[in-house]
């Protein structure tokens, strides 16, 4: 029995390279941009002798610089992923090192795999953008968990602040400096923002659109009737932060529950194409005798449409709303 060591590597070169993503950010951007500084970024780069112009300018700049790109057909999937991750670099350095990745992986194939030169390109290129992508996603759902979870204690904080009287402004900066990223940069640009004369109100719903989150949106309408309306905003936001808890414990709870289906739709979406990859690999020639016959291409593609199908629907089935 001959073994096919090609789809083993295919995988260790997409490890690879998604690895490789992730060493370059840190190289270029150190541990200023890891959310597990108990400082959040604004306030270590005013530390640093920043000006606060020139730290919200430069903050304003990183989380707006991907709207053009989402104009672009293909780009702008990567491109709303990215700016909800709030990765730090720019459209053209994302386009660059997706190029880079690209290259190296053909090099890879060249020199470890006998694959002709179509599939050698179309896998590269596969490949570095995957790489590309599964990064800045994974960055973006880790990003918004968190702040997702902050959400609630920076709203009872303004609460708190607000019930002392200060002015709301003066609650935002304050959750501003005292909580971590990603909430503490984000809020700290909101406060600078209206230092200099911009309206708090629209800064909230720049951030909501940024972020796409529900709650914040919730946020950022309940200023906005209080100050075109009037009411007590402590008791208004009061009532919303129980509300999120409400929510968030409730999205806890449903994801517990259904863990277990969703664990079996990974199941029954990967088995069919691991036994696959597992039959090329300990028996390259298992398909030699079908190949070549008139209905082998047509149920191969039914088989992947099947595929396809069965994965949208059990992703359908767990996502439930909340």
């Amino acid at each position: 029995m001959t073994i096919s060591i090609e789809p083993i590597i295919y995988a260790l070169i997409f490890v690879a390279v998604l690895l490789l993503v992730e060493g370059i950010y840190l190289v270029v951007f150190g541990k200023s941009i890891s959310l597990n500084n108990r400082v959040n970024r604004r306030l270590d780069m005013l530390e640093k002798g920043g000006t606060r112009e020139a730290v919200l300018e430069q903050l304003r700049k990183e989380m707006n610089q991907y709207n053009s790109a989402k104009s672009i057909p293909i780009y702008a999937i990567i491109a709303n992923k990215a700016q909800k991750a709030n990765i730090a670099f720019n459209p053209k350095a994302l386009v660059l090192i997706m190029m880079l990745l690209s290259g190296i992986c053909f090099g890879l194939l060249t020199l470890l795999t006998g694959a002709a030169l179509p599939v050698r390109i179309a896998v590269s290129v596969a490949m570095g953008i995957g790489a590309v992508y599964t990064w800045i996603d994974n960055k973006a759902k880790k990003r918004l968990a968190l702040f997702e979870e902050q959400l609630p204690d920076a709203v009872e904080l303004m609460v708190r602040s607000l019930r002392v009287g200060h002015p709301f402004s003066s609650a935002v900066n304050i959750v501003a400096k005292e909580v971590p990223d990603p909430l503490g940069t984000e809020f700290g640009v909101i406060a600078d923002e209206a230092a200099y004369g911009g309206d708090i109100t629209e800064a909230l719903k720049d951030l909501a659109e940024r972020v796409d989150m529900q709650d914040v949106r919730f946020l950022a309408v309940a200023v906005t009737i209080q100050q075109q309306s009037g009411g007590n905003l402590a008791e208004i936001l009061d009532g919303l932060a129980r509300v999120i808890r409400a929510r968030f414990k409730l999205f806890r709870r449903v994801k517990a529950i259904t863990a277990e289906a969703k664990w079996s739709g990974w199941f029954l979406s990967v088995f069919p194409i691991v036994a696959l990859v597992g039959i090329s690999v300990l028996e390259p020639n298992y398909y030699d005798e079908v190949k070549e016959t008139s209905l082998f291409i047509p149920a191969a593609i039914g088989v992947g449409v099947f595929l396809v199908v069965n994965v949208i629907y059990m992703k359908m089935m767990v996502n439930i709303k909340v």
